[in-house]
């Protein structure tokens, strides 16, 4: 189960919109996930763990009624990435602030299944097992997505063309 920590960091983070929450998260759901080891029944881990880390930061949303904005999270400590020159590094911040951003402006099933997919890269069909959807639901739901942050994508960029000229 340690091996899919980070992913089940990640998936707490983009739903709670807080680093320190996510944490909190985490550890309850690897809590969930030991005491109710006995009804795993095999096959893959992975899906099964984000499922309870889904169920964990439903529950700590609920509790909480959280209403700030999301704090700002940090890509490179995450993904291990150098080497770029400080224009690059600063282009490449900008795209991902403005990526970032886009997603926690989806509506929430749209931002869950856009990060178990596109940033987690599991199947539709473990992200169909984990949010407890049909599959036909889940590929409908990122369609929707994927067309939303194009739109806010473009917007933000026409906009930032504005202001520059």
């Amino acid at each position: 189960m340690l091996t899919h920590l980070d992913a089940a960091y990640n998936l707490a983070r983009w739903l709670t919109r807080d680093d320190h929450a996510a944490e909190d998260v985490v550890q309850d759901a690897y809590c969930r996930a030991l005491k109710y080891y006995q009804g795993f029944r095999g096959g893959p881990a992975r899906p099964w763990l984000l499922r309870v880390v889904r169920r964990a930061a439903y529950d700590w949303l609920a509790k909480s009624r959280l209403t700030r904005s999301m704090a700002a999270f940090n890509e490179e400590m995450h993904s291990g990435q150098s080497g770029y020159s400080v224009e690059e590094q600063f282009l490449k911040q900008v795209d991902l602030d403005m990526l970032r951003a886009s997603i926690s402006q989806l509506p929430e099933p749209f931002r869950e299944v856009t990060v178990l997919r596109d940033i987690e890269g599991l199947t539709y069909q473990e992200i169909a097992e984990i949010v407890g959807t049909p599959m036909g639901t889940v590929m409908s739901r990122l369609s929707r997505a994927r067309k939303q942050l194009q739109q806010m994508l473009i917007t933000q960029a026409n906009s930032q063309v504005e202001v520059e000229e």
